[in-house]
């Protein structure tokens, strides 16, 4: 009698390239409603989306998958990131690393070249990607564990009009700062003083309580935070040298140092 066949182990694919951002409001991951947590159970009474499940319609993750994953003849995929910006934040400059991680790939014969400029034409003036590149599982960690410094623009409002002198003063050495736990993600990280590093490339003030900023800043600095003080959760912040409330009302990466 023949034996049982074995079922054959799953294949998966990792692709590496970086994804530039182009548009605010489009988070790196699928953004699954918070209450509901995206279960098809839960999500039909969910008032915070409302049946949807997620809080956006799109992300970076699946405007890449739906013409990604066909390609391989796939049902999932993993999304792995070196690091993330906010949903509110554009990724600039040369993009941000990324792993893209095809679980179960049934076709492996694919044209990447092909494949990256599909998805750029189905999403142009969303995002950009460089060419995709079949890589080990290894890339995954090195992205993962790596850390870099990252150059920011922000523009930020005032709370009243401040000198163009004290202004110009912020561009020079490097800062030292502390961070505690950000309010805003204090619900998902441990509450711990973090010591960080920001030196200031450009300041301008674009009117009187209007400035236009770009620095540079150690890896995990919570640039937000930085600016407004977090109600004394950073120091020395932006609003406490300048001696005037701060917000950052725009931010976007223009970098990540990655040295290669």
């Amino acid at each position: 009698m023949n034996a049982p066949a074995q079922n054959k182990p799953k294949v998966s694919v990792y692709l590496e390239s970086r994804y530039r951002k182009l548009e605010r409001g489009l988070p790196q991951t699928i953004f699954y409603c918070p209450d509901c947590k995206g279960s098809r159970r839960r999500r039909k009474g969910c008032k915070r989306c409302e049946g949807f499940g997620k809080l956006t319609k799109d992300s970076v993750q699946e405007l890449i998958a739906r013409t990604l994953l066909p390609a391989y003849r796939a049902k999932m995929g993993k999304f792995h990131g070196a690091g993330r910006e906010d949903v509110d934040v554009r990724m600039l400059g040369r993009g941000r690393p990324f792993v893209f991680e095809v679980v179960g790939a049934r076709v492996l014969d694919v044209d990447l070249g092909e494949l990256t400029r599909k998805i750029m034409e189905a999403h142009e003036g969303r995002i950009e990607l460089d060419e995709f590149v079949a890589v080990k599982r290894d890339r995954v960690v090195h992205w993962k564990e790596s850390k870099f410094d990252k150059v920011y623009r922000a523009e930020v409002s005032l709370g009243a009009a401040v000198e163009a002198a004290d202004v110009a003063g912020l561009v020079g050495a490097a800062r030292d700062i502390v961070q505690s736990t950000p309010a805003r993600v204090a619900h998902r990280r441990a509450a711990m003083d973090r010591e960080r590093e920001v030196t200031v490339s450009l300041a301008e003030l674009q009117e009187p309580q209007r400035l236009v900023i770009e620095m540079r800043c150690s890896h995990g600095t919570y640039v937000k935070e930085w600016i407004s003080g977090d109600e004394g959760r950073t120091t020395p912040s932006l609003a406490e040298v300048l001696g005037v409330p701060s917000r950052c009302e725009v931010l976007d990466v223009l970098e990540i140092l990655t040295g290669d």
